[in-house]
């Protein structure tokens, strides 16, 4: 038997279903000492487990890190690009069960759900006219980015007899859907969906001055990264009328910190669990497992977000889109 390869895990990944993916050849580490991170030749990231500098020192002989899912703000991919280290993800393989989340969140508060069920816990029947029931058929759906997710959501919200309007300055958008500016889309929708990755330019991109630029009543939903919404203008918006409903399934920094927007009744939340049903988590493990088994075998995995920079084909933006 030749040389036994150590990979590891960071962040809860399942042995069960990487291990047959990676092979005999491939001892599959779940909990890894600072020795095993000495061996690792690669290593399947979860989400929000961060990889910086520091971690790459710990992981000397490391060959690819793969993330499950595509986000990779918690990776610093310029210094492993640096040491020839392709970044993996696994675009597309959840993209369906988080654009069913952003619908869910959608539903959940146009249709007052919450309110609702609280009313009737609280036996206040008679209220029921009191709270807003809206409809999604003939609403206007503003998408912020418009990669696999933001293109699921779009068919699904055109099922629903939606008016769908991207706005995304690098995808190739319909031009029946198109919205030149992010405020033209902002001012136009009745519910907005965020799809793009975290970075310097959208840090914060929904703050106060966005907020101001919404139809009053609107509904914003994030299922994306955390850290694209300025919580406190989220507040500001939701006590004055401007925004109906917020729904987050992702936050900045995660688990968050207490903040009052999370208590008001006018909220959904979710801990950032939108993409991860039993049929997509299990298949991003293995899409990640199978990443960490071609660079092993001495190729290159099927989509990295440093690709272009390692000589390794077209690079993916650092949302998975490319």
């Amino acid at each position: 038997m030749g040389e036994v390869l150590t990979v590891v895990g960071l962040g809860p990944v399942p042995s069960d279903v990487v291990a047959p993916v990676l092979g005999p050849d491939v001892r599959f580490v779940q909990t890894p000492d600072d020795v095993d991170l000495r061996r690792a030749k690669g290593a399947i990231v979860r989400a929000a487990v961060k990889i910086g500098s520091s971690e790459l020192d710990a992981m000397p002989d490391i060959r690819v890190i793969a993330r499950t899912g595509v986000g990779v703000d918690d990776i610093d991919v310029d210094t492993a690009s640096s040491r020839g280290i392709p970044v993996a993800v696994t675009p597309g393989v959840n993209s369906t069960a988080v654009a069913e989340g952003a619908l869910a969140h959608i539903l959940h508060l146009v249709k007052s759900l919450g309110p609702l069920t609280e009313l009737v816990r609280s036996e206040r029947w008679s209220a029921r006219s009191e709270v807003p029931v809206g409809d999604l058929e003939g609403a206007t759906l503003g998408l912020v980015g418009y990669g696999n997710i933001g293109k699921r959501v779009k068919a699904l919200a055109e099922a629903f007899g939606m008016n769908v309007k991207v706005y995304d300055p690098i995808a190739e958008v319909p031009s029946a859907n198109r919205a030149g500016t992010l405020d033209e889309v902002l001012s136009i929708a009745d519910i907005i969906s965020l799809h793009v990755p975290l970075n310097e330019s959208t840090r914060r991109m929904i703050d106060a001055r966005a907020i101001d630029q919404m139809k009053p009543g609107t509904v914003l939903v994030n299922t994306s990264r955390g850290g694209l919404i300025d919580e406190d203008a989220a507040l500001s918006g939701l006590e004055s009328g401007k925004l109906a409903g917020v729904g987050l399934d992702s936050f900045d920094p995660e688990p968050p910190r207490p903040h009052p927007l999370h208590q008001h009744p006018r909220t959904v939340l979710t801990p950032h669990v939108m993409g991860l049903t039993t049929n997509s988590s299990r298949a991003t493990f293995i899409a990640a497992a199978q990443a960490v088994r071609d660079v092993l075998d001495g190729g290159g995995p099927a989509a990295a977000v440093n690709a272009a920079d390692l000589g390794l084909g077209e690079t993916l933006t650092r949302n998975g889109a490319k």
